[in-house]
């Protein structure tokens, strides 16, 4: 199985940044702009949360409140979950299913390198499969 940096490697963009004091609907657009689901909360060049469209539907929408007039840090999941470029992809799998997340930022040296979402620990894990089946059939076949 491979590592983060697998992942990271191939992602044709990096981590799309909001700062706390930016209000949700700026992170809204913003998300929408870049068709992600999900924005790393920055400070000082530092992570200090993650905003999502869970974190939009669960407290702002539900909750009855506008997001014009709510700001990033007040909702945002504040210390995620993170992990580096050398977290196997099956520890980012058993992470992500047993906190029930979608995206994890990957810190190395103390430094932001990028994220990857669960999306993308799915593709690599199906093309990881189909690789090592196609490398069975040829080795029992002889083809």
């Amino acid at each position: 199985m491979g590592k983060v940096r697998n992942i990271l490697e191939t992602k044709k963009t990096g981590p799309v940044s909001i700062r706390p004091d930016n209000t949700v609907f700026e992170a809204l657009e913003l998300m929408a702009e870049k068709n992600i689901g999900a924005l790393l909360v920055m400070e000082r060049q530092q992570v200090v949360g993650i905003f999502t469209e869970r974190d939009y539907a669960r407290k702002v929408i539900l909750r009855g409140k506008a997001s014009k007039d709510l700001l990033v840090g007040e909702i945002m999941t504040s210390n995620p979950l993170t992990v580096s470029s050398d977290t196997s992809i099956e520890d980012c799998m058993a992470c992500m299913t047993d906190k029930f997340i979608r995206h994890l930022p990957v810190i190395d040296d103390e430094r932001l390198t990028g994220i990857i979402s669960i999306g993308d620990v799915v593709k690599y894990i199906i093309e990881d499969q189909e690789y090592i089946i196609g490398n069975l059939k040829h080795y029992i076949t002889g083809i």
